[in-house]
């Protein structure tokens, strides 16, 4: 009989983690297939597709592989659906590996490796960085780190589509978003 119980307990365990992880697989998706576009690294060229395709601008992830913050951001941020596709509504999204040595043309038309482009054109230091530029190339917001969670990355979204990035810091309109879901 405790066999009988034992293999119950068993089958059930399984049947939770079997179950578990077809949801978890049927929400998570892949950032570098339905998060980050794909490109051939000329960003004057993607500017272009952005300005064709109606986008309010380019969003540069710098990233580094052996970088805990930025394999968090991607397993946990970049790879739920409505992150995906809220940016993907707003923004051709690029990864850039900050030490890497894939040549890229940046947004002034000028050719280098993806490393000179993260350190120094846009002095990326720590990693990630996520780096927004308008259809002109000009970078118009910049956040450091790995967001808290979703929620806080979609109110980084949120900011620089909306235009906030030209008023306020984004501590200070993530701070009111945080307040007004207080009051409801």
């Amino acid at each position: 009989m405790k066999m009988r119980a034992l293999w119950s307990l068993w089958s059930a365990v399984l049947l939770a983690f079997v179950s578990f992880s077809a949801i978890a697989a049927a929400t998570d998706r892949d950032p570098y297939i339905h998060f980050f576009s794909q490109t051939l690294g000329d960003f004057t060229e993607e500017l272009e597709a952005a300005r064709e395709q109606g986008k309010k601008g380019v969003l540069i992830f710098f990233e580094m592989d052996e970088c805990p913050f930025c394999h968090r951001m991607k397993e946990t941020v970049l790879n739920q659906p409505e992150v995906q596709e809220y940016y993907g509504k707003h923004f051709l999204s690029f990864a850039v590996d900050v030490e890497g040595d894939v040549e890229i043309v940046d947004f002034e038309g000028r050719t280098m490796p993806q490393k000179d482009f993260a350190f120094k054109v846009n002095r990326v230091r720590a990693t990630p960085v996520f780096a927004f530029y308008d259809l002109s190339g000009k970078q118009v917001a910049r956040f450091t780190g790995a967001t808290s969670g979703v929620e806080e990355f979609m109110w980084l979204g949120e900011f620089v589509v909306d235009g906030h990035y030209k008023d306020m810091p984004f501590t200070k309109y993530k701070r009111q978003k945080s307040e007004q879901q207080t009051m409801k």
